[in-house]
């Protein structure tokens, strides 16, 4: 898919204010500090169309870009480790759960995951609940370029062994690196055929 425009749209925190549109909706969610903003400019190929920060839980807003004027991706907060008070954590934690709840044109999430970590509690939570709220997602395995194929491959073997615990078999997954633009061209090409499945012109 050629990316021929991305533009900010709105930030807000109430799920009934997002977009009226019917425009398919693709969201990305990770644990903060998993590198979300970086992956979202480098698919898009725009150094700051998404704010990356070194601190986590920067983002706490749900941030619409309309995408080729045909598709919104949709960057959610974070959940975890946010350096924000409990109430606050609250507040924004619901409105993720609300978004997926009531967005019908949501289509599909990317959950992001580090890939050098081993599998963290509150990932595997996370898409246990999309599991049960019957949510279609994707598990997108961060930045790859910091480690070496080898060990790349046991951490996420390792990740889909863990997921086969609990699930009759793993979610489709991509591994992506934000600084050497590894898997852009195949998870984008996995939303241009979702779209032309819906009709939609990339």
């Amino acid at each position: 898919m050629l990316i021929k425009s991305a533009e900010f749209v709105m930030s807000n925190s109430d799920v009934a204010k997002c977009p009226k549109d019917r425009l398919p909706e693709y969201a990305f969610i990770g644990r903060s500090n998993v590198g979300k903003s970086s992956l979202i400019n480098m698919l898009m190929q725009r150094k700051s169309l998404a704010k990356t920060s070194g601190r986590p839980g920067k983002t706490q807003l749900i941030n619409h870009f309309l995408i080729n004027k045909n598709w919104y991706l949709v960057d959610l907060p974070g959940y975890g480790y946010a350096r924000v008070s409990k109430s606050a954590k609250k507040v924004f934690q619901k409105f993720i759960t609300k978004y997926f709840e009531k967005r019908e044109q949501m289509v599909l999430a990317f959950v992001l995951i580090d890939c050098r970590l081993e599998p963290q509690p509150i990932d595997l939570e996370f898409m246990e609940w999309m599991g049960e709220h019957e949510v279609p997602f994707c598990m997108v395995f961060t930045k790859a370029d910091k480690l070496k194929p080898n060990a790349l491959q046991k951490n996420v073997d390792a990740y889909l062994q863990k997921m086969l615990e609990t699930w009759v078999e793993t979610p489709q997954y991509f591994i992506t690196s934000s600084s050497s633009s590894v898997g852009r061209d195949e998870l984008l090409g996995y939303i241009g055929s979702i779209n032309e499945q819906m009709n939609l012109s990339s």
